[in-house]
C-alpha cells in the first residue's frame, strides 16, 4: 500500500488507537513523524515512544487519564499535500487557551506553536492537538 501523506498516516493511527483504547500503536518511521511524536511526548500527550531502525517504525505508548479516557481529545491535520496552510508567527493559533498545542514546520525545524511564536518564525501549520 502506498500513501502520499505520512504525517496524516501517523496522526490517523494515533487518533484511531486512542479511541480504541490501545496501549500502544506502531507507525512508519519518518523524520517528520518522529519530530511530531517528540513534541507530543514533551507536552505530555503520549507516555513514551521507541524507534526501531530495523523494522523502520516507531512504537508510540499512548497516555490515558481517569476512567481510561485518552489524554488526546482531538488530533486534527490542518495542512495537506493538496492544500498547504502557511501561517505567519503572529497568526499561529492558540489552542484552547494553552491547553492544546499547534505543531508548525518552520525553517528551524518542527516546533510547537508557542516556541515558533516566541522565535518569531512562521511556517506550515501541520496539526492541532487538544
Amino acid at each position: 500500500m502506498s500513501f502520499n501523506d505520512p504525517i496524516a498516516d501517523v496522526l490517523t493511527r494515533i487518533r484511531n488507537a486512542s479511541r480504541a483504547q490501545h496501549k500502544f500503536v506502531d507507525v512508519n518511521l519518518s523524520k517528520m513523524g518522529k519530530n511530531i511524536v517528540e513534541i507530543l511526548k514533551s507536552f505530555g500527550f503520549i507516555e513514551n515512544y521507541l524507534v526501531s531502525d530495523q523494522k523502520r517504525g516507531i512504537r508510540i505508548f499512548l497516555k490515558y487519564g481517569k476512567n481510561r479516557r485518552s489524554v488526546i481529545n482531538q488530533l486534527k491535520r490542518k495542512s495537506s499535500p493538496g492544500l498547504r496552510s502557511y501561517v505567519k508567527h503572529d497568526e499561529i493559533p492558540r489552542v484552547k487557551n494553552g491547553l492544546g498545542i499547534a505543531i508548525v514546520s518552520t525553517s528551524k525545524g518542527v516546533l510547537e506553536g508557542e516556541a515558533a511564536r516566541d522565535k518569531k518564525i512562521g511556517g506550515e501549520l501541520l496539526c492541532v492537538v487538544e
